[in-house]
């Protein structure tokens, strides 16, 4: 298995931009990449939510990996993979095809979704799969996509398994079982913010970074905001994540991609706003919306 990765900092998942005609537009996806980088991120997720995975077929899958991991290459930035579902069997063979991918540094594996598996079957699921891994494991913890909240003990319980390394941390908020396992995490073991409203706070509880899809938009100011939580720069650091806060909940005013995607096309960015289904295209005021808080943000 590869070494521990160092998860700290904004992690951009990247978007899966399409041409007019449904296709991939590698070009878009290889500038967002870059640009992404080198506006302060420390790394890039490819196939995450954020990139529409569920409905990419395989060679176009690979076609994003293969993007994402030259560039992370060329700028030695830290790439993660999103994979792996429901099913503990078909999860494994999706990481055993990571090894693919020297360039990798973890996969980003959801906790199993719709079966509602108990919490000692999530915990099996994942001993599982970290024991045939070929790359370090941050669990991807979202219990309003997947139906499975899990509790501070089973989160800590999961950071202790060799080969998992961190968790994306998704809950629609803070409560008590945040500030719980941020009080006393587990050796190695970070967590890394995926709810982009609750960045600061969370940096601010001990977070040692984000998966944002928000940090398309304003990549550099969420590199900054954790800088400077990192750094005790307190006075600046409550400042812009209010601000960013107010980007990040015009960002989701509709279904993530879809305001991310309709702000990079009108910034000229990615060729069309375009969507897959069951996913439609944002609206106008909400696009017009999230361009507006940028402008205060002077982005």
């Amino acid at each position: 298995m590869a070494q521990h990765p160092p998860l700290h900092g904004v992690h951009v998942p990247l978007v899966t931009p399409f041409t007019a005609d449904g296709r991939i537009a590698e070009d878009a996806l290889e500038e967002l990449a870059r640009a992404m980088l080198d506006a302060g991120a420390a790394g890039i997720v490819a196939l995450g939510t954020t990139a529409e995975a569920a409905t990419l077929h395989a060679e176009e899958k690979t076609t994003v990996i293969n993007v994402c991991a030259r560039v992370c290459q060329e700028r030695g930035a830290v790439l993660m993979i999103g994979a792996g579902t429901n099913d503990t069997q078909a999860s494994e063979r999706a990481l055993a095809e990571l090894s693919r991918w020297p360039e990798a540094a973890a996969a980003l594996v959801p906790v199993p979704y719709f079966s509602r598996p108990s919490q000692a079957g999530v915990l099996a699921h994942f001993i599982r799969l970290a024991n045939g891994s070929p790359l370090p494991l941050v669990v991807y913890h979202v219990p309003y996509r997947t139906g499975q909240p899990l509790d501070a003990s089973t989160l800590r319980a999961l950071g202790r398994i060799p080969g998992v390394v961190g968790v994306k941390l998704a809950q629609d908020g803070i409560d008590q079982e945040t500030v719980d396992l941020l009080s006393e995490l587990p050796p190695d073991f970070v967590v890394l913010a995926g709810d982009d409203p609750f960045l600061s706070p969370l940096l601010a509880l001990g977070a040692a970074g984000g998966i944002l899809a928000s940090a398309h938009l304003a990549t550099s100011r969420f590199a900054e905001l954790a800088t400077a939580w990192h750094q005790g720069d307190l006075a600046r650091a409550r400042k812009l994540g209010h601000r960013l806060a107010r980007l990040s909940a015009a960002a989701f005013l509709e279904p993530n991609p879809t305001v991310i995607k309709g702000v990079l096309h009108a910034q000229g960015r990615i060729p069309t706003p375009d969507v897959r289904l069951p996913l439609l295209p944002a609206h106008r005021d909400s696009v017009d919306e999230t361009l507006r808080r940028l402008a205060d943000l002077g982005e």
